[in-house]
């Protein structure tokens, strides 16, 4: 027979909490272990003789805390039955005190099971009530259904496909549905087969090897199938998982579609090649006009030069002067286009007439090249085809594009204009039988640069922005632009289409004030010569337009910095003040108001010359009290005009 003290032992060194309770509705604890003792915090004062209930009280302040009812409920099964109850997890929150005497509850969970205890004649004496603290298991598992709610959330929102692979990359599994790949749900094919593009399949089968190989991160960016027919790009990782044994037995991964980044990047890659091939086209074209300008300056060195060489080496400096006048003023106007910084003088304007201008102005070039041209006008009562537009703008518009068949169609070839107005808009059309354009080059005709394609032996000249402008200004005027060409060697069609105004009444032109006829920079007739104060820091630059003022018969006083003008200026009091914007120490602008605030000089005509072209660099010299605004090299005709308005 065994002692109840090995019995007694047992019960209180066993791992798992017990206590021996009264069969009764209060419970009273009547031996408890030192398991529980140990997990409860409790000790056998506080829990032997007295209630289970009154040990281990609900939780008034927690609405949710139902475990004394429960735990009551499983006992009385127990004894009614007389058969154990369980209750696999219990949440049972239990008073404890704190180090500061303070006390609170404690969340704690519990697995218990109540088994009745009878006597020899089958009477319950003791409930036998066993508990484990399960606590830590329960915020594990909750942890781990949040951690997988949280990557379901993540996987859904994020763009990737989120994927596992068997560890010898045979089998693919999606945990997050297609994503941006190809539906292949009914497909019996690998996956490699079905995501991966023939082509690419080595690629991606070598990149594998290495990290199956080496047990080491996989990733790779490679062609893949999309979801929309097309092939994509994506970028594809994914991390080994091992074992204890150190050995691979699942791989995890996520693919990003980076399409859109490729695309972008291809792009930023071709406009840099653009770019670089069109500074070396602008260095060729701004060279090819130095060359005559340099020889023309040796001519004019050599011994004593007569009439006919000075006249002829003139007409060659004047020539290569207007050339590169012409490329900085197409370089500033898409600047200014392109960047928003033009304003529209929009008027009704008669389509007819700007054609009729721009035709004008190209008439000699397509003459110098034989060219047959034939040109039909809208085809409407005078004044119907009307559009809301900037007239000197539009008529740029069309000589640009008239000047791009000109210098791409070869000598004796066919140009043809032709004009349309419907009841919404006005279309014009210039085609030509030149040279043509492969048809990826005709999409993007009107991009900045794109001729660096069309001409790379830049027979043709300028610089290819003539039809980036033209499309920027039509599309100001809520106008489309439309390049097609067969392909190379059978010429191109350009259309420009605007909107259409309804027609106007006609109203009377005014009369023209009759023109005054003057020399270039010099006097007009009944013009009085005049006297100039000329301020330029270059000094040739104020040096050769003295000379052009002198011989018109003006006197002309020329200074290089501002001080000096000033004083000049009190001294000599100029009817004419010619200043450069950019001069040292005080800009042009400065020097215009400390002249106007000069008795000597308030009511002087101010006239800019400068190098300064933006249209804000003209207001803001307008503004500080300039009358005129002359970009370098200045127009001597325009300046002419001036001078002889100031003499009369």
């Amino acid at each position: 027979m065994l002692s109840s003290s090995l019995f007694e032992s047992v019960f209180n060194h066993a791992p798992v909490g017990n206590y021996l309770l009264s069969p009764t509705p209060d419970a009273i604890v009547l031996a408890v272990n030192d398991t529980f003792l140990a997990a409860s915090g409790r000790t056998r004062e506080e829990m032997v003789g007295v209630s289970l209930f009154v040990t281990f009280p609900a939780d008034p302040d927690d609405p949710e805390d139902t475990s004394e009812t429960v735990l009551r409920a499983s006992l009385a099964r127990a004894i009614a039955s007389g058969k154990p109850d369980s209750l696999p997890t219990i949440r049972y929150p239990i008073r404890v005190t704190l180090p500061n005497g303070e006390e609170r509850f404690e969340e704690r969970y519990w697995s218990a099971v109540s088994t009745p205890l009878f006597d020899a004649g089958g009477r319950i004496l003791y409930v036998s009530h066993t508990t484990s603290d399960v606590t830590e298991q329960v915020r594990s598992a909750a942890a781990l259904r949040e951690s997988e709610k949280r990557f379901r959330a993540l996987t859904d929102a994020a763009a990737d496909v989120v994927y596992t692979m068997s560890p010898d990359w045979s089998e693919m599994h999606q945990l997050d549905g297609r994503g941006f790949l190809k539906d292949t749900s009914n497909s019996d094919e690998s996956w490699l087969d079905e995501y991966i593009p023939l082509e690419e399949r080595p690629r991606v089968r070598a990149a594998i090897d290495t990290a199956r190989r080496n047990k080491a991160v996989f990733e790779l960016e490679h062609r893949v199938l999309r979801a929309d027919g097309s092939t994509g790009w994506t970028l594809s990782r994914a991390v080994p998982m091992l074992d204890a044994e150190g050995e691979v037995y699942e791989w995890i991964g996520a693919a990003n579609d980076v399409t859109e980044r490729r695309e972008a990047e291809e792009k930023l890659r071709q406009a840099d090649r653009h770019k670089d091939e069109f500074l070396a086209m602008l260095a060729h074209e701004l060279r090819n006009p130095l060359a005559p300008l340099g020889a023309a300056a040796q001519l004019l060195q050599m011994g004593q030069p007569d009439a006919a060489r000075v006249r002829h080496t003139s007409q060659i400096i004047g020539r290569q002067v207007l050339h590169m006048t012409h490329l900085i003023d197409d370089l500033l106007d898409v600047s200014r286009v392109t960047n928003g910084l033009v304003a529209l003088d929009k008027a009704p304007a008669d389509l007819n007439r700007i054609l009729a201008e721009a035709v004008e102005q190209v008439t000699p070039l397509m003459r110098a090249r034989g060219h047959d041209f034939s040109c039909r006008f809208a085809q409407s009562a005078p004044g119907a085809a009307l559009v809301d537009g900037d007239s000197k703008r539009l008529v740029q518009v069309v000589a640009n594009i008239l000047n791009n068949a000109a210098k791409y169609t070869p000598e004796g070839g066919v140009i043809a204009l032709a004009a349309q107005a419907d009841a919404h808009e006005v279309c014009v059309t210039v085609s030509d039988n030149g040279i043509g354009m492969a048809p990826q080059l005709a999409a993007r005709a009107f991009d900045l640069f794109a001729q660096a394609e069309r001409s790379p032996d830049r027979s043709s000249g300028g610089l290819g922005l003539g039809l980036a402008l033209v499309r920027s200004l039509v599309e100001l005027h809520g106008g489309s632009v439309a390049c097609e060409s067969a392909g190379e060697g059978q010429g191109s069609r350009f259309t420009v289409c605007l909107p259409r105004l309804p027609r106007l009444p006609a109203e009377p032109v005014p009369a023209q004030p009759d023109a005054i006829v003057a020399n270039d920079a010099g006097t007009a007739d009944g013009a009085a010569p005049l006297r100039i104060m000329l301020v330029d820091d270059n000094v040739d630059a104020a040096s050769t337009l003295a000379m052009l003022l002198e011989i018109a018969g003006h006197e002309v006083a020329v200074e290089h910095h501002p001080l000096p003008a000033l004083a000049r200026a009190r001294a000599a009091s100029p009817q004419v003040c010619l200043l450069d914007i950019g001069l040292p120490d005080m800009d042009g602008k400065e020097l215009a108001q400390r002249l106007r605030a000069q008795p000597e000089t308030a009511n002087s005509l101010l006239v800019a010359i400068t190098g300064y072209g933006q249209d804000s660099d003209r207001a803001c010299a307008l503004e500080a009290g300039f009358d005129h605004y002359l970009v370098k090299p200045i127009d001597t005709a325009a300046l002419g005009d001036i001078l002889a308005g100031a003499g009369r």
